[in-house]
């Protein structure tokens, strides 16, 4: 086996570790789509996991990701020794998805891996900007940058994927419209949680239900979204997420912590047959 093939197989181990909502649509995709996209996620689920560490103290994390931002933003090429040096100290601390985020820039292939370096070194300063603020949102716009950071722009990062495979256009607003719907369900999910460590992402005066609408607002964004798409392996993709979340609100608004995994396995098998 290739040392590509190799670390196509390994990208896809990992991701299966990481995600459950995205590996489902990923493994799906046609080979250069799954091994792209897969590469992409994983870019930006690295460093995620830093911004989201229990334990490392703020001004590590900052430090990392802005430091990990700038090799990404280097015209030269991403620095796999200066990576894997930033990050030795801390290497019991942090997960594989993160340590390995060279391996994950290598398999993306060439013509898009600068867009995908591009939107995860945007993503990385803002999550740095926000570890510093210790997460406080105050207001709505400042929700719509969080959110933005976090997830609008892997919405970005799959629209230039699209582009470059087929020449695919869509609405960059209604793309991070799709990646903050998807957001604000994790954090209607995480809401107990997140307050157990401090974190409060509802706006001043907001109530759950207000999020629950924010969250609906958005995802309504993600349907526009879809119907700019005319490749029948990227609505696939696309429709997976947004109906788990979809269902997910709904299960949450009915006194349920999530759906059940008979329930992920038979949408994902509607939205197979309604994409035939």
């Amino acid at each position: 086996m290739s040392t590509e093939a190799r670390l196509q197989k390994e990208a896809m181990h990992v991701l299966k570790l990481t995600s459950r909502t995205f590996y489902i649509p990923i493994k799906l995709l046609k080979p250069v789509l799954r091994r792209t996209v897969g590469a992409a996620y994983l870019c930006m689920r690295a460093i995620d996991e830093i911004e989201d560490h229990e334990t490392l103290p703020i001004e590590i994390k900052s430090r990392l990701l802005r430091a990990t931002g700038e090799l990404l933003q280097a015209k030269s090429g991403f620095d796999r020794e200066a990576y894997e040096a930033l990050l030795e100290p801390y290497q019991n601390d942090l997960p594989e998805v993160t340590l390995r985020l060279a391996d994950w820039v290598e398999i993306c292939p060439d013509e898009i891996a600068p867009k995908v370096m591009e939107s995860t070194s945007e993503m990385a300063g803002g999550m740095a900007k926000w570890v510093e603020r210790d997460f406080e949102v105050t207001t709505k716009e400042e929700l719509d940058e969080y959110t933005y950071y976090v997830a609008g722009l892997v919405g970005v990062m799959l629209s230039d994927i699209w582009n470059w495979y087929d020449g695919t256009e869509t609405n960059y607003d209604l793309a991070v419209g799709y990646g903050r719907g998807l957001q604000a369900v994790n954090m209607l999910r995480n809401q107990d949680e997140d307050a157990e460590r401090g974190v409060r992402f509802l706006p001043d005066g907001w109530t759950r239900a207000d999020m629950f609408d924010y969250a609906w607002d958005n995802l309504t964004k993600a349907d526009e979204y879809i119907k700019d798409l005319h490749t029948k392996n990227i609505i696939l993709f696309c429709k997976i997420p947004l109906a788990l979340a979809k269902k997910t609100l709904s299960a949450m608004d009915a006194g349920k912590e999530k759906m059940t995994r008979v329930e992920v396995e038979s949408t994902v098998e509607e939205i197979l047959k309604e994409t035939k």
